[in-house]
């Protein structure tokens, strides 16, 4: 920096103010190139415009039919699982009441089997529990098949074993209390008598 002072010194000493204030200008310029030849080249980079760009339509409709899409299939979940409740729900409930009502079917079925002499007395109560196995046949329910199968813990109760040759063994030979299902339900177990 000194030398150039110096130069311009000793050029405008002897020059006419014009001719040094262009000298001092040209040398000023010659003195910046210099500088900005020394630095290492920086490469320019092209100046980014920040724009709010819109979305492509096509894209923002693919992405709405993905949110729509999703909806649905949360929607018809959410329909079969609230069924599906509602189902179960029934079920426990008839189940319920239909446990209940048993011990009077029993009842009806034990009074059928005594002996009876008034056949208008007899045919009464017969009408009834036929009414009784109709209306349980509604709901579902339904008499297990237990006499003559072969024992099974998930539908019979064994309450003792018997020797019995008409039956081969494991096999159910007596049922004391009739069993029932709801579908494949098991309402209530089967008491029986399993053969030796």
């Amino acid at each position: 920096m000194k030398k150039e002072q110096d130069l311009t010194e000793e050029t405008t000493a002897g020059q006419e103010p014009e001719e040094a204030a262009k000298a001092a200008e040209s040398e000023a310029a010659a003195a910046q190139e210099a500088e900005s030849a020394s630095q290492p080249e920086q490469a320019e980079q092209p100046e980014i415009k920040q724009t709010r760009t819109e979305p492509d339509p096509a894209e923002q409709l693919a992405a709405e039919k993905d949110k729509y899409l999703r909806l649905y299939a949360e929607y018809d979940n959410y329909r079969k699982r609230t069924a599906k409740e509602k189902t179960e729900t029934y079920s426990h409930a008839t189940a319920a009441a239909v446990e209940t009502l048993l011990p009077a079917l029993d009842s009806f079925s034990l009074a059928l089997e005594a002996a009876c002499t008034d056949e208008a007395y007899k045919t009464g109560m017969e009408k009834i529990y036929t009414q009784l196995n109709e209306a349980l046949k509604k709901l579902g329910v339904r008499e297990m098949e237990a006499l003559g199968t072969p024992f099974d813990p998930n539908f019979h109760h064994a309450i003792k074993q018997a020797a019995d040759t008409e039956y081969e063994e494991g096999m159910v030979c007596q049922v004391f209390q009739k069993g029932y299902l709801i579908g494949d339900r098991v309402i209530r177990h089967a008491m029986v008598a399993v053969a030796q």
